[in-house]
């Protein structure tokens, strides 16, 4: 399963609350540390966020090794396979392994998009 957008979230959050906070001013001097307290807050999401994307990705990556074992069969086939069901289960493992590598690309992609987006705002 991809991650959505919606999972990346929080770094947005934060910027929002920035801007709103850059419209009023504070009756005291923990304006500064609560807009560092904040950046650091979004520092460590990004890099939660990243690692959850990458814990994500290996578990698709582990489907496709698993089923990529089971392709080691396809060598044993021949024209005079007497099971023919046996190559519609080959071609449901390729779509699998497809499948699984859609779904990690597309969590990889989400995790540097947002990535880029957020050190864009530096």
């Amino acid at each position: 399963m991809p991650v959505s957008a919606e999972a990346f979230g929080v770094t947005d959050l934060v910027a929002r609350f920035e801007r709103v906070m850059s419209a009023i001013r504070l009756d005291c001097d923990c304006e500064s540390t609560l807009k560092r307290a904040l950046t650091r807050f979004a520092a460590l999401e990004r890099t939660r966020e990243t690692r959850k994307a990458l814990a994500i990705a290996g578990e698709h990556k582990d489907q496709i090794i698993a089923r990529i074992a089971f392709l080691a069969e396809l060598d044993e086939l021949n024209e005079h396979e007497a099971d023919w069901s046996v190559y519609n289960e080959m071609a449901l493992l390729f779509d699998e392994i497809a499948s699984a590598g859609e779904a990690a690309a597309s969590t990889l992609r989400v995790a540097a998009r947002t990535r880029s987006v957020t050190l864009s705002r530096r």
